[in-house]
């Protein structure tokens, strides 16, 4: 596995524990309900840690956005799959287009695993 891969790899667990802590928070009544609550606290911890991890290496704003779209288009996935929430082929096709739009990130050109470009003599004159 290329070292480029674990970064990505880390963003997908922290987006898959997203999706559990929303939700064991939906579940947990309010923090009335001990299990649940534990659940939440536990694996949003490891959400935000793996999150902060990520961004040392993949671009803030491309972290989070695939972070926030990849466990919305899970926890709405379980929710229909569980019967929470109806199932509907068009809540699909849109949650399909946010897993799409998440992937599309991943694989432009020029992001966090492109290697940085080394200072150019005039950009160092001008600082």
């Amino acid at each position: 596995m290329r070292r480029r891969s674990i970064p990505w790899l880390v963003l997908l667990a922290s987006a898959v524990l997203e999706a559990v802590w929303a939700t064991a928070l939906g579940l947990s009544d309010g923090f009335t309900k001990p299990m649940p609550t534990l659940v939440f606290a536990v694996t949003a911890a490891l959400s935000m840690l793996g999150l902060g991890m990520a961004i040392r290496s993949i671009p803030l704003g491309t972290a989070y956005a695939v972070w926030v779209g990849i466990g919305a288009a899970l926890t709405v996935g379980w929710a229909m799959a569980t019967g929470v929430e109806p199932f509907s082929v068009l809540k699909v096709l849109f949650i399909a287009g946010i897993v799409g739009c998440a992937a599309g990130l991943k694989v432009l050109p020029g992001g966090a695993d492109s290697p940085e470009p080394e200072p150019s003599a005039t950009s160092a004159a001008t600082r």
